[in-house]
């Protein structure tokens, strides 16, 4: 059954693209197909984004709910793609190797962070979860499975393996993902947002083409993103605030 559905998604895309056969890894591919996956990609990453910011009144608290069917349809396509190596979506081995230097990093984000919110905006350090904790204890609790999880899968698993024929080398796919992942956040209807989020998705776009690790890169943006809701950017990130 597995192997009919992944030659029906093959068929499919050949079709619309214009190629009898997708390509295997590391050979040529055509320009049709690149062409068709540059409109694939620019739908998924530019115009859904736009189109749920146009929406955003009505969308409310349900930015959850429409990340996670996505993150259910990339995984769908990768698991339907032989090509894909399946271990990238875990891959625990990996964590070890980088947990050092992702917390060298981590740890001079805090002191930074803290020092510019005490500096320049006393009023916001830990506003969160001194004025909203419990909401605050929630979000810790379900933040990662619930968003960061689901949106490394889409901005970095998925995207670098699906685009890789558009993209091609790893510095591209970083940008690729980087400009993704703050362009995702414009839903959040405040510059701070896709502006930070673009910033820091550079990084963890580095951190997975250098781990091949989806669990690697997860553990490194909940460990910022707890970090940002935590000292005072909380609120621009936070859907019900949309």
């Amino acid at each position: 059954m597995n192997d009919m559905i992944r030659s029906l998604l093959y068929a499919s895309e050949a079709s619309a693209s214009g190629d009898s056969d997708a390509p295997a890894a590391g050979e040529p591919v055509s320009v049709k197909r690149q062409v068709y996956l540059a409109v694939e990609f620019v739908v998924l990453f530019v115009g859904l984004p736009l189109l749920l910011y146009t929406q955003r009144t009505e969308l409310g608290g349900r930015v959850v709910p429409i990340l996670l069917l996505l993150a259910v349809g990339c995984v769908g396509v990768l698991l339907l793609d032989p090509r894909f190596d399946r271990q990238r979506m875990w891959n625990a081995a990996s964590v070890g190797a980088q947990l050092r230097s992702m917390l060298g990093v981590f740890a001079l984000g805090v002191v930074g962070m803290i020092g510019i919110f005490a500096w320049r905006h006393p009023d916001l350090l830990w506003s969160f979860p001194r004025e909203h904790t419990r909401t605050w204890l929630v979000l810790m609790i379900t933040y990662p499975l619930l968003s960061v999880y689901p949106q490394e899968l889409i901005f970095r698993t998925f995207l670098f393996h699906r685009y890789d024929p558009l993209f091609g080398g790893v510095r591209a796919k970083i940008a690729a993902s980087g400009t993704a992942f703050g362009i995702a956040h414009i839903v959040f209807a405040n510059w701070a947002a896709p502006l930070l989020t673009g910033l820091i998705g550079f990084w963890f776009a580095r951190t997975y083409a250098r781990s091949e690790s989806t669990l690697t890169v997860t553990v490194e943006h909940i460990l910022w993103g707890m970090l940002a809701f935590t000292v005072g950017l909380g609120w621009y990130f936070y859907s019900p605030a949309i």
